[in-house]
């Protein structure tokens, strides 16, 4: 994930200015939290959570998620729309997102009654003889979350939410090209009934960001973004903090000679070029075997010239901007060294203005260009065409990255095999490697992050699990 949410701001400046990415139109300007007032909300946000009278019971954090979620719910329209505007992804997407938000709370609150522990066995040996003992689950402390610009309305809640579902007093630190929808989420909990103190934005600089990160009042980092910033930022933690990084992939997919091509090349195309391809398990890397890399080539290569390049808040736009015009730079010089490799350029390749970029389809890149090796995080599409089932699967895992992967077939015993040998925490069948739902795990592994997502998972990674042990004469 090309995402530079922590890494140092320049300048100083006490103003956030916040625009859309496809035009540059204002949106608003809004101050930077000062060092002084991070650090106060710190304080604050540890003091609840020294105080056990303060902390809220499960019925109450229950409560006000069902009602947080009815008033996402009633303004969803708007909420798609900020989110559009801020953050480039096309309406159409950023309305699936805000009804995913809505899902996503209503998971979190089936979850609270999933907090729970176990009863461990006692009376099992002479020395355990006369006890009973059960484990019990707690909030672990103050969360401090710092996110990524892609999802700027799901991301938080699945950052904020799953730590005021737990408990846990939450510091959240939006991507500073999408502090909006952060903003409202924090109003909309605190109208349902939130109390102050418990779920905070911030909006500081990154280095003010990085010594929050070392503070030892921070109990959890839960971090989004590129992973040169998200293993700094964890190096930096106190003893005893623990974390989760989320960072990109370049997702491989294989396709064998008995798949079903019809079907697989839309699920390709969404796959690969939703968002302008800025997901972090964007399908980017399609090994085909060579009998029909001519046929998925030229059907890809449709379905993108289909998709229409636009504004993000019109309904019938398919691709929005990348983020900024450095990140369009960026994906054109990834493209002509591609090209300089020996890559064909099929269809795109070119930029659209200052803020977009065409979908561009390659077919067989060098595996040493970057295209190959590292996360495109734009609307690019490479094709490569195989012989062998184990040299597709031996280029498919050579990135140090393993995020999420997929294999088509219609052959289970392949189906099987493959899904086991190809790197990812999670391989999909018959399927795009973008495919997620919020209560399953998601996560990366070695360079691609640490720990598992998920609302369900996150919200256990946030707790503790203590012990009581009752001893007495009485317990035979």
């Amino acid at each position: 994930m090309t995402d530079t949410t922590a890494e140092p701001t320049q300048g100083g400046s006490t103003e956030l200015k916040v625009t859309r990415p496809f035009d540059g139109t204002p949106l608003a300007t809004l101050e930077r939290t000062s060092e002084e007032a991070a650090f106060a909300a710190l304080a604050r946000a540890h003091a609840l959570y020294a105080d056990r009278t303060a902390w809220l019971d499960a019925a109450t954090r229950i409560s006000i998620l069902e009602r947080f979620a009815e008033r996402v719910s009633a303004e969803a329209e708007a909420l798609a729309l900020q989110a559009a505007s801020e953050g480039g992804k096309p309406l159409k997407d950023s309305r699936i997102e805000i009804e995913r938000a809505v899902s996503g709370i209503k998971v979190a609150c089936a979850e609270i009654a999933q907090l729970h522990g176990t009863e461990v066995p006692m009376r099992l040996s002479a020395a355990s003889a006369h006890r009973c003992a059960y484990t019990y689950r707690e909030p672990r402390g103050v969360v401090l979350a710092i996110s990524a610009f892609n999802h700027p309305f799901n991301l938080i809640i699945h950052q904020v939410v799953t730590a005021v579902a737990v408990g846990c007093p939450v510091l959240v630190k939006p991507a500073s090209s999408t502090p909006l929808s952060c903003l409202r989420i924090v109003e909309l909990l605190r109208d349902v009934g939130l109390p102050d103190g418990w779920c905070t934005c911030i909006l500081p600089e990154n280095r003010v960001a990085t010594k929050l990160v070392a503070d030892t009042r921070i109990s959890f980092l839960s971090f989004i973004g590129s992973a040169k910033v998200g293993w700094m930022l964890r190096s930096k933690l106190a003893p005893g903090a623990t974390c989760a990084l989320e960072h990109g992939g370049a997702a491989p997919v294989i396709i064998d000679e008995t798949a079903d091509l019809d079907r697989c090349v839309p699920l390709l195309a969404r796959g690969g070029f939703y968002h302008a391809g800025q997901v972090c398990v964007s399908v980017q890397r399609i090994y085909v075997q060579r009998k029909l890399a001519g046929t998925l080539a030229e059907k890809l290569v449709e379905a993108a010239r289909a998709m229409k390049v636009g504004d993000p808040t019109h309904a019938d736009t398919d691709i929005g901007p990348l983020i900024d015009p450095g990140e369009v730079d960026r994906v054109h010089e990834w493209i002509g060294e591609a090209r300089a490799s020996g890559a064909e350029v099929l269809c795109g390749g070119e930029k659209l203005g200052a803020t977009c970029y065409a979908p561009t389809v390659l077919l067989n890149p060098s595996d040493e260009a970057r295209v190959s090796r590292e996360e495109v995080f734009g609307p690019v599409v490479a094709v490569y065409t195989y012989d062998t089932m184990d040299e597709a699967i031996a280029r498919a895992n050579a990135p140090d990255l393993f995020f999420q992967a997929s294999i088509f077939t219609q052959d289970i015993d392949t189906a099987l095999s493959v899904s086991r040998r190809l790197h990812g925490m999670t391989v999909m069948v018959n399927d795009h490697t973008a495919f997620r739902v919020d209560w399953m795990p998601f996560g990366g592994h070695r360079q691609s992050g640490l720990g598992l997502g998920g609302i369900g998972h996150s919200m256990r990674d946030m707790t503790l699990e203590r012990m009581v042990v009752f001893h007495s004469p009485g317990l035979c």
